[in-house]
């Protein structure tokens, strides 16, 4: 086995090692299943140790699989680098970038400014995978991961993207027949429309700072765990919701719901990036961070003031 060969098997196993599956692996480098598993048996042939326990499902680090993939990340990080910089100063940018984020922010947000950054680096290629919900993306394939809220993960670095918060709001219709609620406890006696998402109790609506919350258990007739049907039940003036500010910024501008509740400001929720904590980033992967920090603050921010 030649130095080239090995050193170019110690960039392949990067890739695999960051994979989920084989199948995730083959499609990453565009060749079928097989061809993976096969080149991953020569080099565990070549080194005398099983480094992955493997299924078409789903791929388990051996101890010294994980040792083997610990250097090959540092080194395909520092192989990104040297290229890098020896071509800092090429004004066009050129290479992949794979993007998180979940459903309802991706689709109103996110994939409108990937749209726009296509329209300035033609040759960088995006992937942008939504779900409905958030992923933790160390350990996986995923560049970039935007995220509403913090992460605590140490293999990640959090940019900020733009401000956020949650707030409370009803159709003009709704408040004219119903009155508009002035403090936090009067939610209990209002039609609050629910949203069922994540683990958490999503009958608790928060206001205030964390050493100072104050925590109001809503109820309504009426509850879902989509977002757009909530808001949608909202505009026709079923009841108030408690939202995500990027979620509602175009309808309050429009008019179409009218904020309450402003004088008790909730939790912030702001929209970070995550990705990973090495000592380089792409320059690609920079430049679509800050496009995405600079869009969405023009988005949602203005909302804010």
């Amino acid at each position: 086995m030649t130095s080239d060969a090995s050193a170019e098997d110690v960039l392949f196993f990067d890739v695999v090692a960051r994979s989920s599956s084989l199948t995730e692996a083959a499609r990453e480098f565009g060749v079928s299943v097989s061809s993976v598993s096969k080149r991953l048996s020569r080099i565990e042939k070549r080194l005398g140790v099983r480094l992955i326990q493997r299924t078409t499902r789903r791929l388990t680090l051996t101890s010294e699989g994980e040792r083997y993939a610990a250097g090959a990340a540092v080194i395909a990080a520092e192989v990104t680098e040297l290229e890098e910089s020896i071509s800092e100063q090429h004004a066009e940018l050129v290479g992949r970038v794979r993007v998180h984020a979940t459903l309802g922010l991706g689709r109103a947000h996110i994939a409108p400014l990937v749209g726009q950054f296509l329209d300035e680096h033609p040759r960088v290629q995006i992937e942008l995978d939504l779900s409905p919900l958030p992923l933790n993306i160390a350990g996986t394939t995923f560049d970039v991961g935007i995220r509403v809220g913090s992460l605590q993960d140490s293999r990640l670095t959090a940019k900020r993207l733009s401000r956020n918060r949650r707030v409370v709001c009803a159709a003009p219709g709704y408040l004219e027949r119903h009155g508009t609620p002035t403090q936090p406890k009067d939610l209990e006696h209002h039609n609050c429309i629910v949203l069922r998402e994540n683990e958490g109790d999503y009958a608790l609506w928060r206001f205030g700072p964390a050493n100072d919350e104050i925590a109001i258990r809503v109820a309504g007739n009426l509850l879902c765990n989509d977002g757009d049907v909530t808001t949608r039940w909202c505009v026709e003036g079923h009841g108030l919701i408690m939202r995500s500010l990027w979620h509602v910024a175009p309808l309050l501008r429009e008019g179409a719901l009218v904020q309450v509740l402003s004088d008790f400001p909730t939790p912030s929720a702001d929209i970070n990036a995550l990705y990973s904590a090495t000592s380089h980033v792409p320059r690609r992967i920079r430049a679509l961070v800050d496009h995405l920090a600079a869009g969405l603050s023009d988005r949602i921010e203005p909302s804010q003031e």
